[in-house]
């Protein structure tokens, strides 16, 4: 039987965060009513790191909000640093808030002599202290595995199909998958659509060459058909915009490309600009500077996501009902409109 000792203190939230994206965590926190946890952060000269909270954070739950962004390997050390210090200075438990996991692409062996890198991106959050892990469209949904303790794998699917819906007519539309092995998430947007027609473009990869695939035809009917493209992240752009190429070449009457993380590393901007997209839709799980934006490009604020998660998690709720939507207190928005 559970008892209530007194003078025990009530459960506390606090959200500190990294310098890859303070500004997204200032929103998160405006979304959840609480201030910023104040942390002091700042690179030695050889480029080490060195981080220290201002406050106590002992019997606090804690939840570090890190963008795992350019330049990606020095943002990661400084989220593991920030666990370490919460872990020696007795915070109650601590949840590592990555709204795009780094490394996640890595997470089998395609080639002999080769690393899972995302199961040791997991190992290495549990071995710095973490209890939790807390990210959105993990690029496979089974790395979940990899972590020995809670992950909440959210969805920004919610909040983009909303976007969607109210963005364009679908009584023309068909959904896409840009290769197989994204057709079941494709399959989920199509069905809560209204069962829309569902077509997917066939491609290889050579794994010997990154970022690089090849399309080699479409299996479904998009001729004359609205095109949205469903994907988990674009990176270069290279396969997505083949994608689009591939889609117009086939009678397509537009195309609109859907993707979580707007990663738009090295050429992506320029190829995106060229080939022929009617709309980017994008979250901002990693920002999307100024001279990246297109006039077409939409970025939409994950903030509301990742507050309505920590809310759930901090006061022991599931986080399954988000599949459904967000709460109405808690609603995305277009940060750059």
């Amino acid at each position: 039987m559970s008892a209530v000792l007194e003078g025990v203190p009530e459960k506390r939230l606090a959200v500190v965060t990294g310098r890859a994206y303070p500004e997204l965590a200032q929103e998160v926190a405006r979304c959840l009513g609480v201030d910023l946890f104040p942390t002091t952060a700042y690179d030695f000269a050889n480029g080490e790191m060195y981080v220290r909270f201002a406050q106590p954070v002992r019997g606090e739950d804690v939840f570090v909000l890190q963008a795992h962004t350019d330049p990606i390997n020095k943002w990661i050390m400084e989220q593991l640093i920030m666990i370490d210090a919460l872990k020696r200075a007795s915070a109650r438990s601590i949840t590592v808030v990555a709204p795009f996991f780094g490394y996640s692409r890595q997470d089998k062996k395609h080639q002999g002599r080769e690393p899972i890198t995302a199961r040791l991106m997991f190992d290495l959050f549990r071995t710095a202290g973490a209890d939790r892990i807390m990210t959105v469209d993990l690029h496979a949904a089974q790395e979940q595995g990899f972590f020995d303790g809670p992950v909440d794998h959210l969805t920004a699917m919610p909040v983009l199909l909303d976007y969607v819906r109210n963005s364009m007519p679908l009584e023309n539309t068909t959904v896409v998958s840009p290769d197989a092995g994204r057709i079941k998430v494709s399959e989920q947007w199509a069905a809560r659509l209204g069962n829309l027609p569902l077509a997917f473009i066939h491609k290889s990869r050579d794994i010997t060459r990154p970022n690089h695939a090849e399309a080699h035809g479409i299996i479904g009917d998009v001729q004359g058909r609205d095109c949205v493209v469903v994907d988990d992240m674009i990176d270069t752009a290279g396969t997505i915009c083949e994608a689009v190429r591939t889609l117009r070449n086939a009678g397509a009457k537009s195309v609109t490309l859907v993707a979580t993380h707007g990663l738009l590393s090295g050429p992506a901007v320029e190829r995106l600009s060229q080939c022929g997209a009617r709309e980017i839709v994008l979250m901002d799980t990693v920002p999307v500077p100024e001279s990246k934006r297109l006039p077409n490009m939409t970025v939409l604020s994950c903030a509301p996501l990742l507050a309505a998660g920590i809310r759930s998690v901090f006061e022991s709720r599931s986080v399954t009902h988000l599949l459904e939507g967000l709460p109405a207190d808690m609603r995305p928005r277009n940060i750059y409109a």
